[in-house]
């Protein structure tokens, strides 16, 4: 995804590979015209030639829906007050999501755009799959994990002639891939990477945005979580996948790329946490990197490949 959005993120010094936007937080709860109980992750995806973002609102009930947040021509970023995805009150959605639908990645593909998301319900999490053509309203297409699966998206274009998506299981810690010959029956999943002991991201791991593709591979942002005593630390970092064979690891970065080091990303509903969840690349070559800070505010950050490329290091075992 390459959008037309040059020099729109300023960035400002940082110890990381990614710098934060000199402007963030990107959009805070303050900025909602609607009661909410917080605000968490935010996809991004490239629509009619604009930067949309689809976020994920708590509500004042503690049900999560996602929102559309549209890219302005000045000043702040503008969040439909209308979900663009609720909980569904119709079977066999309802008892899946009666806790809230979340963390909706979406992917164009073969001319479609496609949502994937987080549903929460009575057995926990599984992911949903939704298609929309004007992110005014979707279509859901269907449940299409067991339970406990989280973290879903598509991959842009098929993989061995089969759609594919990348999932975090709950068990494990680490990133599977698993394909489809129609979106709706899903089988032959295998894991892509695991948590690195001894590494920032020894405790788990799952996919962040929906990965790019770049002349050495597949670019995954993603996200590692290192537990301490004082609690859970999740940063991001980055992988490149082979283009025929993703779970072929061609390179990951050997550092986080974004740590959780400013006072909105420390402190919130979920402290010390960076968790992305979209990326583009502008025309000027700049990636940006959309995440969500401590569960509570939605921020960006912007590197180069160059800078991606010079930390990943290469992998003999793929894991």
């Amino acid at each position: 995804m390459v959008i037309k959005f040059n020099g729109m993120f300023r960035r400002g010094r940082s110890q990381d590979i990614v710098h934060r936007w000199e402007g963030n937080p990107l959009i805070r709860i303050t900025d909602l015209k609607f009661k909410a109980s917080d605000i968490h992750n935010a996809g991004a995806v490239e629509f009619d030639g604009q930067l949309l973002l689809l976020v994920t609102i708590e509500m004042p009930a503690g049900t999560r829906q996602v929102h559309v947040a549209r890219a302005p021509q000045e000043g702040a970023f503008e969040v439909n007050p209308k979900p663009l995805l609720a909980p569904s009150h119709s079977n066999p959605y309802r008892i899946h999501e009666c806790e809230g639908v979340m963390d909706a990645r979406a992917t164009l593909l073969e001319g479609t755009y496609y949502i994937m998301y987080n549903a929460l319900g009575e057995h926990g999490f599984r992911l949903g799959l939704a298609k929309t053509s004007d992110f005014e309203k979707v279509e859901r297409i269907g449940l299409i994990s067991e339970p406990d699966t989280k973290a879903g998206m598509l991959f842009p274009n098929k993989i061995k002639g089969r759609y594919a998506r990348l999932e975090r299981p709950s068990h494990g810690g680490a990133i599977w891939i698993t394909y489809s010959d129609d979106l709706i029956h899903w089988g032959g999943s295998r894991m892509v990477i695991g948590p690195r002991g001894g590494f920032w991201d020894d405790s788990r791991v799952g996919p962040g945005a929906v990965p790019i593709e770049i002349n050495q591979g597949w670019l995954l942002i993603y996200y590692g979580v290192k537990d301490t005593s004082a609690g859970p630390i999740y940063r991001i970092g980055a992988v490149i996948l082979d283009k025929k064979e993703p779970t072929k690891v061609v390179s990951r970065t050997g550092i986080p790329i974004l740590s959780p080091r400013e006072e909105y990303e420390r402190i919130g509903d979920v402290q010390n946490l960076v968790f992305a969840t979209g990326a583009f690349l502008d025309t000027d070559g700049q990636l940006h990197i959309v995440y969500g800070a401590a569960n509570s505010c939605i921020c960006v950050g912007t590197t180069t490949m160059e800078d991606i490329l010079q930390q990943c290091v290469l992998s003999e075992e793929g894991c």
